[in-house]
């Protein structure tokens, strides 16, 4: 699966990140971080929060984004959605920290840190970089590593989206005690996509819950299919990347969201 290969990928370069960055001078350099502009807040008010994503590839799609410049996406972001999602692996979805770096300089957004996190170090570096709220993929990680992993964030003042994929994920993610939960309508295995897998799994979360469907979102018909659920933000990716028109699409999902 290529999930399995995208972690044991992060494990390598995870050993060449830990030879040139010492963690304690991570978490000393975190200290002096200023906090950033709230995620929760962002997806909690209402109507549907939109969070846009800087996406230059995919392991499905390859390059989405030839000419991909993120500076100038993130102009088009601006006052259009609620947060941005920014992609920094660097293998499979020519992903670069640095994008997430240049946008904490460059808009007051708050920002995901969109990434596959399988150790406490790249918590400390998403501080660095300017997060706003990191990933946590439950499908990847046990039960004690999300809940080491949210400690973590929390004494960081980063909010934490957590992924989910079904069932077992999102008993997972309710015994963490994850206040956003978010839920991929992308099989893993498969690469296919359905927004029904949110409908599904929202009738086991919790109404105190934030919950986030990631994926699927390219059209008004796809908005409609969540218009009567309590999802509180979309996570749209290729599709703004894809348009010359963010903010005609952005305007056509909120209304749709709302719409007759």
């Amino acid at each position: 699966m290529i999930l399995d290969k995208i972690v044991e990928q992060k494990k390598i370069d995870l050993e060449i990140f830990k030879k040139n960055n010492d963690i304690q001078s991570l978490v000393k350099k975190t200290k002096a971080m200023p906090k950033r502009p709230s995620f929760k807040e962002a997806l909690a008010k209402k109507g549907l929060s939109i969070i846009g994503e800087l996406k230059k590839a995919s392991p499905s799609k390859g390059v989405i984004v030839e000419n991909f410049n993120p500076s100038e996406l993130l102009k088009k972001y601006e006052n259009v959605v609620d947060a941005v999602s920014v992609l920094t692996e660097e293998k499979f979805f020519l992903g670069k920290p640095e994008y997430l770096l240049e946008s904490s300089k460059n808009s007051n957004l708050p920002l995901l840190r969109k990434d596959f996190i399988i150790d406490e170090i790249q918590i400390y570096e998403a501080k660095i970089l300017g997060a706003s709220a990191i990933l946590l993929i439950c499908a990847i990680l046990t039960l004690d590593e999300i809940k080491h992993f949210m400690k973590i964030a929390k004494e960081l003042e980063l909010d934490v989206l957590l992924e989910t994929h079904d069932e077992k994920e999102v008993q997972m993610a309710l015994l963490s005690g994850a206040d956003i939960i978010g839920i991929n309508n992308r099989n893993l295995s498969t690469f296919e996509v359905s927004i029904d897998t949110t409908i599904k799994l929202l009738e086991l979360i919790p109404k105190d819950k934030i919950v986030v469907s990631e994926s699927g979102f390219d059209n008004e018909n796809d908005i409609k299919k969540i218009k009567n659920t309590r999802v509180n933000a979309i996570l749209v990716g290729e599709s703004f990347m894809r348009t010359d028109d963010i903010l005609g699409k952005a305007k056509l999902f909120r209304k749709s969201f709302v719409g007759d």
